[in-house]
């Protein structure tokens, strides 16, 4: 298995797939690398080199006691750059990987990195707060705690519903699709998964925006009921200088998978752009 061990003793799994332009990948809570698998390809058939990583805790990487938080995991993207030698890279996050990437930009800045893209990201910050009034209350992630830890298999299986919007309306989201989510959650460590929560919502990105100095894509789905795009796209397009921004009427957050044609040829086109 390709793995690479970081300062303090963890194991990071990644893929590496293709040749040509470096493009890596981010992603969101409680997954693993595999959600990016349908972009990986179509890139790596497309004339890219493709890396991704899964977060301490996720997929195959080890269930590390500590650094479940944003600046650890924006240590461990830049431990896999690094061990890879990646250069001009374009890195791409989703959810919580696009807060990695963002966290990883500003802590140590864009000489490895070419572009980004953030999809579905969570930047700025998700909490509600007086200096973040339209954010979303700490009674939301106190759930999303509370029942990962007394049934999380259950728990995950209701979350993949609002994640790939299989509640709305025409709808058309396959079993399949709702049962890898489950699959690959369930790889998470529980004590991982419960620590992003506080990662993910809390942590506020809007210096590390500000760093942003390398071209950067913002895609969002507007119908995303996990991450409300009002609250991350919007305000971080406007704090990254020169960012272009991406809007998919009715997209759900699992907007990679649900509108994968449309995310890979935006994407595509940004990268060759």
């Amino acid at each position: 298995m390709s793995s690479i061990t970081t300062k303090d003793g963890t194991q990071i799994y990644y893929k590496d797939w293709g040749k040509g332009p470096v493009v890596t990948f981010s992603h969101g809570w409680p997954l693993s690398a595999d959600a990016w698998d349908g972009q990986m390809l179509f890139l790596a058939q497309s004339g890219f080199r493709v890396v991704a990583h899964d977060r301490r805790g996720h997929g195959r990487s080890s269930q590390a006691s500590v650094g479940n938080d944003m600046d650890g995991y924006a240590d461990d993207l830049a431990a896999v750059i690094e061990a890879l030698d990646l250069k001009e890279a374009t890195l791409v996050g989703h959810s919580t990987g696009g807060g990695e990437v963002v966290r990883y930009i500003g802590r140590y800045g864009t000489k490895r990195v070419a572009k980004a893209v953030l999809v579905a990201a969570v930047p700025p910050i998700m909490l509600k707060s007086a200096a973040n009034p339209e954010g979303l209350p700490i009674e939301v992630f106190d759930n999303l705690r509370a029942g990962i830890a007394k049934d999380r298999s259950q728990f995950y299986k209701d979350l993949a519903t609002l994640f790939y919007g299989a509640n709305r309306p025409g709808a058309k989201v396959s079993q399949g699709t709702l049962d890898q989510f489950w699959l690959w959650s369930m790889q998470a460590g529980l004590k991982n998964a419960y620590e992003s929560i506080k990662a993910f919502s809390e942590t506020d990105f809007a210096e590390d925006l500000k760093k942003i100095d390398v071209p950067t894509l913002v895609m969002h789905g507007e119908d995303d009921q996990i991450v409300p795009v009002k609250n991350s796209a919007k305000k971080s397009a406007r704090l990254i200088k020169g960012a272009k921004d991406i809007y998919y009427l009715g997209a759900p957050h699992g907007l990679t998978a649900t509108h994968a044609d449309q995310v890979n040829a935006d994407l595509l086109a940004f990268l060759r752009s």
